[in-house]
């Protein structure tokens, strides 16, 4: 099964946003990761609006022509403007304003009413929604009840493990995908992902689609954003070639 390789251009915005200039564009960016054949285009709009802003989002959503992710928190707030902006698909994720990047994965567990409010806001808007949750089967039968079209399992933990926990983090992973699988939920993956630790992700016979950002734009610095690309895509099918 082929998977869908969505890059995350958030940082684009991160290093504009460093020196107050109208440059690096984020849009110009995801022109050139979908050049570079990129399957979609994911950014995240936070409530502190640290990297991207509302107008990035509004001329990202006049300017994809493959498929764009919004990540948000489960807020009134930002369902309205996706409500407004009609991205293809919102993925919610938690969300602190401390944090340097997301850490961990939505409680849906303990969260479960406001998150059906807000998945239900974006059913009657027709837009599609993923849960970005940890690879923990009750978080995923959570999902699942909600009756979300898919969930991103995060892969953070398994990203920064040593030695023989990755191996555990990794099994997690399996096991959380295969239980959404079977629920009849569309399974992504992301966080923390390179061109070293995806393959063993891209491995995985459930996943139909990474998120990956970080690392691309790294890597942008010394071999140029469409190169990243396409480096990244090479790892993701080097992972495929793994599935028995």
């Amino acid at each position: 099964m082929p998977i869908r390789l969505h890059i995350n251009i958030d940082h684009v915005a991160t290093l504009r946003n460093a020196r107050g200039t109208r440059y690096p564009d984020p849009v110009e960016a995801a022109f050139v990761c979908e050049r570079a054949g990129a399957d979609g285009i994911t950014a995240h709009l936070r409530e502190d609006r640290r990297h991207m802003t509302d107008r990035d989002i509004e001329r990202l959503r006049d300017c994809v022509g493959t498929l764009l992710n919004l990540e948000m928190a489960a807020t009134d707030e930002m369902i309205g403007i996706a409500e407004r902006i009609k991205p293809d698909v919102i993925t919610l994720v938690p969300e602190r304003r401390e944090e340097r990047t997301t850490e961990g994965g939505l409680d849906v567990v303990g969260q479960r009413a406001r998150i059906e409010a807000i998945v239900a806001r974006a059913r009657a808007a027709s837009i599609r929604v993923s849960l970005f949750i940890a690879p923990d089967e009750a978080q995923v039968r959570a999902s699942a009840d909600l009756g979300v079209d898919q969930i991103e399992l995060h892969t953070g933990e398994y990203c920064n493990a040593p030695g023989h926990a990755r191996l555990h983090e990794l099994d997690r992973l399996r096991v959380a995908a295969a239980i959404g699988a079977s629920l009849g939920i569309d399974i992504a993956a992301g966080h923390g992902l390179t061109r070293v630790n995806t393959p063993s992700v891209a491995a995985i016979s459930e996943v139909s689609e990474l998120n990956i950002g970080h690392a691309v734009i790294a890597d942008a610095v010394f071999s140029g954003l469409g190169q990243a690309v396409i480096d990244m895509r090479e790892a993701v099918l080097r992972g495929i070639a793994l599935r028995p």
